[in-house]
């Protein structure tokens, strides 16, 4: 059996809202998005991950949807949809879509219509709390007398996944968007699905607070993995199933890949997200997570995303040359890469004034959704969120060869060159404290130093193939030292002059 391809492939968020413009409303759209397809061929991605498309009240920006086989109008239609799907593949890129299992918006016509596709209960059953807010996860309906589950917001319903109807439902869901050629889902909250058929409390530890147990995590959302695995792969390619499998315990969440490898293709590795930037924190999350995967187990990096912001201000703090050493980090793993747009410009969050927040969570994630910078005015028409800083814009930095654009695209050019940087072991290279090093396969290493004073490993010699600081690529290194804030990819079997990936 051939390699799937996502496991060579470098994966980009969009957020539609916030990409591109294509009619000059000031909202993102699929059709701008497919304008954009020349750039995310020459950026060098294989994929783009879209965030949720559909019809919904946006209460959650899509995330409550009314309807899973449609789009939002805001957004464009199932045409568009379509020129997008048949526009990447045309330059090898595939497209996934958001699904949205665990609950749906409260507007949605199952909601009145098939009441018994939700969870209920006469009176509040148990301590589950909202993540939105923190309050109690049910919510009287005053029309039918009883109280309805939400894991989120009140206007997102969970569903009933005991109810077998449910189920095929939602295998008519996914065969609409295979059928269309839809590459894969990334599948929300995939470890929530299903809920304790007994609305058990979740336990409370002292000085831990409450564990969810049993309005999360419970062991029959397996199968409805499986079931979902063994539908995608009856297609030709197989379609790919991304998790967000939001579990920080690294044998809870390896355990959403299957036994027998039978439930998620991907799954992003949260723990090392919600990491620091830090070394010896980054490398203990790491060697968790590979001591915890089972063999045919491949993970998902990532440092940003539309819920926990932007990594150039979470993890670099707005510094430029730490933003390139997490974006090498994140392509330098074993696993599949995503990057969020704006993430190969080093974007950090906008600023969104108290009257303009239009997000339901507290805090606001809004700053990490503002509009993506094409161009130093902008390129925005009275965007849906404000623009107020374009000075890492795509047009400034793909005429700069010494940007973090080019950076990025000649990172990728360089994973697609070397087998090594794609599927390649890792192990670690002893350091001094501060500097992370690592070796992929036998004869590349990657190395960044996050300490705030120089380091020299003198473990790792060869010819640097690309540095952070571009004017070491080429250079040849006995011992190789860094600066603070600096990182670079080594082959270790070189002993001549080697070369990045070429820029435009």
């Amino acid at each position: 059996m051939s390699k799937p391809w996502w496991r060579d492939a470098v994966l980009y968020q969009v957020y539609p809202r916030s990409f591109a413009d294509g009619n000059g409303d000031g909202i993102g759209d699929l059709a701008g998005a497919a304008e954009r397809l020349e750039y995310l061929e020459w950026l060098g991605v294989d994929a783009i991950w879209l965030n949720p498309i559909h019809p919904s009240p946006n209460v959650d920006w899509g995330y409550d949807v009314t309807d899973y086989t449609g789009i939002h109008p805001d957004l464009g239609t199932l045409d568009d949809l379509d020129r997008l799907i048949a526009e990447g593949a045309s330059r090898g890129i595939r497209i996934l879509l958001d699904l949205v299992p665990n609950h749906s918006s409260d507007g949605h016509p199952w909601f009145r219509e098939r009441p018994d596709f939700y969870v209920w209960s006469e009176e509040i059953p148990n301590n589950w709390e909202s993540i939105f807010g923190g309050g109690p996860a049910w919510t009287l309906d005053e029309e039918r007398g009883r109280y309805y589950l939400h894991n989120f917001a009140p206007e997102q319903p969970d569903l009933n996944w005991w109810n077998p109807e449910v189920r095929a439902e939602f295998e008519r869901i996914l065969r609409f968007w295979f059928d269309r050629d839809v590459a894969g889902f990334r599948i929300d909250v995939a470890h929530a699905i299903v809920k304790d058929r007994e609305l058990r409390d979740d336990p409370v530890i002292p000085g831990l607070g409450m564990r969810r147990r049993y309005s999360m995590f419970r062991p029959e959302t397996h199968e409805i993995l499986r079931e979902w695995r063994a539908l995608a792969e009856t297609y030709d390619p197989p379609r790919l199933l991304l998790g967000e499998a939001y579990s920080l315990e690294a044998e809870q969440w390896a355990g959403y890949f299957g036994e027998r490898d039978d439930q998620l293709d991907l799954a992003f590795a949260f723990m090392l997200t919600h990491a620091a930037l830090d070394a010896d924190e980054m490398r203990g999350v790491v060697s968790e997570i590979e001591a915890a995967l089972p063999a045919h187990a491949w993970p998902c990096w990532a440092g940003s995303n539309h819920d926990i912001g932007r990594l150039a201000t979470r993890w670099a703090k707005g510094d430029e040359s730490r933003a390139r050493c997490a974006l090498l980090i994140l392509l330098g793993l074993r696993g599949t890469p995503c990057l969020y747009y704006g993430d190969e410009l080093a974007l950090e969050a906008g600023a969104v004034p108290a009257d303009r927040v239009l997000d339901c969570a507290t805090p606001s994630r809004d700053p990490g959704r503002t509009p993506m910078p094409w161009t130093a005015g902008g390129d925005w028409l009275d965007p849906w969120l404000p623009l107020s800083d374009t000075s890492r814009n795509v047009e400034d930095q793909r005429v700069d060869s010494g940007s973090t654009l080019h950076f990025t695209r000649d990172l990728i050019g360089l994973r697609r060159q070397l087998p090594a940087l794609r599927s390649g072991t890792y192990t670690e290279i002893p350091t001094s404290a501060g500097a992370w090093a690592w070796r992929r396969g036998a004869d590349v290493a990657v190395a960044v130093n996050l300490a705030d004073a120089p380091v020299e490993l003198d473990d790792v010699s060869g010819a640097i193939l690309l540095a952070t600081n571009r004017s070491r690529d080429g250079e040849l290194v006995e011992s190789l030292a860094l600066a603070p804030g600096e990182g670079a990819i080594v082959a270790t079997s070189q002993r001549s002059s080697g070369s990045s990936a070429a820029s435009e």
